[in-house]
């Protein structure tokens, strides 16, 4: 039996510079953050050939090509394998539309998951690599490669998106101290919406030449706020957000809507320094950041949403239980 916790994340700035569109003429770069929500997945083998897939549904087939889960499937097909095995799938939480990278999370946790299972585990870069290849060009998926590689690698990183398709990891090394400043001066609240990101994320894909000025501001961000959690960030880190989550809402229509904007400006009026919808917007969680003093003013005036506390996670993708190679 194999089980691997894959962690869900958050991004800080650069988001959209991960698109090949953006990054084949330019280097594109995000920053962005492993946290303490995961995704789940066990493998174990089966008395026969057959394959069962267990998540919101449950199927039972007798050939990869059959699974109607588009992930496993294609992470079945990327491992090699043929048959013989059951394969469950938890998450932390919803499943879709999150904006907290889970799509990524339960492709790389797959991944990491079947070559264990056929006794060929992979390194982060690989399974990074296999799970792109999984979403963009097999699947088609309107996405950047930013998602795949924190689920790999986790902790906290600037991810630089190079013209000839290489991704450099750069992470960035915290004091405790810092480190635990930066945990307490973040909220994250699920506005109570989910929404499949792929019209966004098509519209946003579509419109990167007339938005490249918006995406080199963003992408720029990312080199601000590394130099600012290494200088002691304080309120900064939350303005530099703040400009970065201007900068996105010109990049698609549907990013924002009033709704999430009559919750934003309620958090900076109770102190909130900066702070952004996670993932391509239009649902999902409210990313804030806030003096730590302010926090409970923030969180007075969000009531009616529901804060998930978390703490930032060292660890990328990872097997918490392997019994041995089929």
């Amino acid at each position: 039996m194999i089980v691997t916790q894959t962690p869900l994340r958050i991004s800080f700035a650069g988001g959209g510079t991960d698109f090949p569109e953006f990054y084949r003429q330019e280097p594109g770069a995000v920053l962005s953050a492993a946290i303490d929500k995961f995704v789940y997945v066990v493998v174990k083998a089966r008395f026969d050939q057959r394959i069962r897939v267990a998540y919101s549904r449950t199927e039972t087939v007798e050939d990869p090509a059959q699974i109607e889960h588009d992930l496993v499937r294609e992470a079945v097909r990327m491992a090699g394998l043929a048959g013989g095995f059951e394969v469950c799938t938890l998450a932390d939480i919803p499943a879709e539309g999150s904006g907290l990278g889970s799509s990524a999370s339960l492709t790389v946790g797959l991944l990491n998951a079947f070559h264990a299972f056929a006794g060929r585990p992979q390194s982060a870069e690989v399974v990074s690599r296999q799970a792109c290849q999984i979403e963009i060009d097999i699947l088609g998926r309107p996405i950047g490669k930013q998602d795949q590689y924190i689920a790999a690698y986790g902790g906290l990183n600037v991810f630089r998106f190079l013209p000839n398709d290489e991704v450099a990891v750069n992470p960035l090394s915290l004091s405790e101290s810092r480190r635990r400043s930066l945990e307490e001066s973040l909220l994250l609240f699920f506005t109570g919406r989910t929404r499949r990101a792929d019209s966004i994320l098509s519209a946003q894909r579509a419109n990167i030449e007339a938005t490249r000025p918006f995406l080199r501001q963003m992408r720029d961000l990312t080199t601000e706020l590394h130099t600012c959690l290494l200088n002691g960030f304080g309120d900064e880190f939350g303005r530099l957000m703040h400009r970065g989550w201007q900068c996105k809402r010109q990049l698609a229509p549907g990013i924002s809507d009033p709704y999430f904007d009559q919750l934003y400006d309620r958090a900076l009026a109770a102190g909130a320094t900066g702070g952004k919808i996670s993932g391509a917007g239009g649902g999902g969680f409210l990313l804030l950041h806030c003096p730590p003093h302010r926090r409970n003013s923030v969180r007075a005036a969000l009531a009616a949403l529901t804060e998930m506390p978390f703490r930032l996670f060292r660890e990328g993708s990872k097997i918490l239980l392997n019994t041995g190679p089929r």
